[in-house]
């Protein structure tokens, strides 16, 4: 199971407000690529399909799909404000390896 933290529900809920459609949901993917081999991708959006998990929280949602929920299983999706920028990151105990950007990966 993926989990999401309170500070990226209420991210989530933000964004989707800001635009203007509470309907939407954070949308993570991963694919090979990036410099660790595999990488995370975010997107909005506001229709899962039928291969999604969809995961709530607070009223906000997540949306992976199968196959890369094979990759994520344990994870915390967190958002996170810091000195070096704002975004979401991925606590992921799956990775073996990561690259210093934090979106790629290996197991």
């Amino acid at each position: 199971m993926v989990t999401l933290s309170a500070s990226a529900a209420r991210r989530i809920r933000k964004v989707a407000e800001s635009e203007g459609n509470p309907a939407l949901a954070l949308r993570i993917s991963v694919s090979g690529g990036g410099c660790s081999g595999f990488q995370y991708s975010f997107s909005l959006d506001d229709a899962p399909t039928a291969d999604d998990m969809v995961i709530e929280r607070d009223g906000a949602r997540l949306l992976v799909d199968t196959v890369s929920l094979d990759y994520l299983r344990g994870s915390e999706v967190d958002f996170v404000e810091d000195l070096s920028g704002a975004g979401f990151r991925i606590a992921n105990p799956m990775a073996q390896q990561s690259c210093g950007c934090g979106n790629s990966f290996s197991v």
